[in-house]
């Protein structure tokens, strides 16, 4: 069953939460410009590279995802299958789980995440998500933006 009966409210606060948190990175994704390198948005928060970027000059399985879905957010879908195909993907599945959570929270009904229906498609996207990024991270060398090869210099001068 994908959702259970509950008898109180409270037990279903981790479900109004993730509905909140899917909110967050939402306004969040809103706020934020997409960089033009595909890669990097992140970093527009104060975050600092991603080390594989850094040390390796080239992308992890997850490079691209922040400016994936900042582009979808912002309309620009080419930009958004750009920095990371999958993205889009991802963002609509973290949609539509933080939408039967909220669901769920007001009909007072538990989200049942372990269910086959879920754990099936979930099972097989982190499958193709890992081969694609170990397969990105083969055939994409010089990954690195000009701010990112001048911060990897720093690094290596000390």
């Amino acid at each position: 069953m994908l959702f259970n009966r509950v008898e109180s409210k409270k037990s279903l606060l981790s479900q109004l939460f993730f509905f909140f948190f899917w909110l967050a990175v939402t306004g969040i994704a809103i706020y934020l410009k997409p960089s033009a390198y595909g890669h990097g948005t992140h970093q527009e928060l104060g975050l600092p590279p991603c080390p594989t970027v850094l040390i390796f000059n080239r992308p992890c399985p997850g490079c691209g995802l922040t400016t994936s879905f900042v582009a979808l957010i912002h309309g620009n879908f080419s930009m958004a299958f750009r920095a990371h195909p999958l993205g889009p993907v991802l963002y609509v599945i973290f949609t539509l789980a933080a939408f039967l959570c909220l669901w769920g929270y007001l009909t007072e009904n538990r989200f049942n995440a372990a269910a086959k229906v879920v754990q099936l498609p979930i099972t097989a996207f982190v499958f193709v998500f890992i081969i694609f990024g170990v397969y990105r991270f083969a055939t994409t060398p010089n990954y690195q933006t000009p701010f990112e090869r001048t911060f990897a210099s720093h690094i290596a001068l000390r």
